[in-house]
């Protein structure tokens, strides 16, 4: 199914593409071309509210990955506000949708003239998806909370095996995507990276990068799907070194990647 407001491309547009912080440690998306902007995941409306009026924008669009209330929180009082057309998972419960996405649903916004596709990634909630596309010329995802930098949503609603599979396919996307997820969760997620793999040379200098930006409270977010294939060990259960780690913590009979990612994402549970 394609849903189209116009037919139009966000090749030739410059965007902005900026985290709103939240909460304790989430980010809202929010993505602007200098007049119009849509935001991705508003659990807060404050903030939201604040950056469009800041830079005197309207809020148009809004996309949501799914139900938790971190992420949807803040939706009806934006849609009272700015009438924003709100984009979601048709498998959810959300407390506003005029637009249910499923897979391979091509999402044709204006004002801001953004395209997107929709991805079905459950796991974490049992209908969750993300949004793929080109802003700027460069290759995006927004994840919410399945892929994060480092590591991985934890699993709610769905199944090991449906959250392995929803990140082998997100870790099929190009290598310079760059991966917006919604919280800011790396330096704690590149510490257990580093227990399952502590000789991997990428990781550790990617940890400290990220200690050196968070000592700055800066963001460490997006990556790219390149980074995270080099050193998130949720993407990388097929590795000798994973897979290993994984063994010496908890020992199983074969090598199967649905196990070993069910150990590590236990592991980490309680890490």
């Amino acid at each position: 199914m394609t849903i189209n407001q116009t037919s139009n491309s966000s090749l030739h547009s410059s965007y902005r593409i900026r985290p709103i912080a939240a909460f304790n440690d989430n980010y809202i998306w929010l993505i602007d071309d200098g007049h119009f902007a849509c935001v991705v995941d508003p659990g807060d409306a404050t903030p939201v509210i604040q950056a469009i009026n800041q830079d005197n924008l309207k809020l148009t669009h809004i996309l949501l990955t799914h139900h938790h209330h971190d992420h949807v929180g803040g939706v009806n009082t934006l849609v009272k506000a700015f009438g924003a057309q709100v984009w979601g998972p048709a498998g959810e419960v959300l407390p506003h949708c005029d637009h249910a996405l499923v897979e391979n649903d091509q999402v044709f916004l204006d004002q801001p003239d953004l395209t997107f596709k929709v991805l079905d990634i459950p796991g974490h909630t049992a209908g969750h998806i993300a949004f793929t596309g080109l802003i700027n010329e460069q290759p995006v995802v927004f994840c919410g909370d399945t892929l994060f930098a480092g590591g991985c949503g934890r699993i709610f609603e769905g199944t090991p095996a449906q959250m392995f599979e929803s990140l082998n396919k997100l870790a099929q996307l190009s290598g310079e995507t760059r991966v917006y997820c919604a919280h800011e969760y790396t330096l704690a997620n590149l510490k257990f990276a580093l227990a399952v793999e502590p000789h991997n040379a990428q990781l550790m200098a990617r940890y400290e990068d990220t200690q050196t930006l968070r000592r700055d409270r800066l963001p460490t977010v997006p990556s790219t799907i390149a980074i995270e294939r080099a050193t998130n060990p949720f993407l990388r259960v097929q590795e000798p070194t994973v897979y290993q780690s994984a063994q010496h913590h908890q020992a199983h009979a074969e090598h199967q990647p649905v196990e070993t990612f069910t150990i590590l994402r236990n592991w980490k549970n309680n890490f």
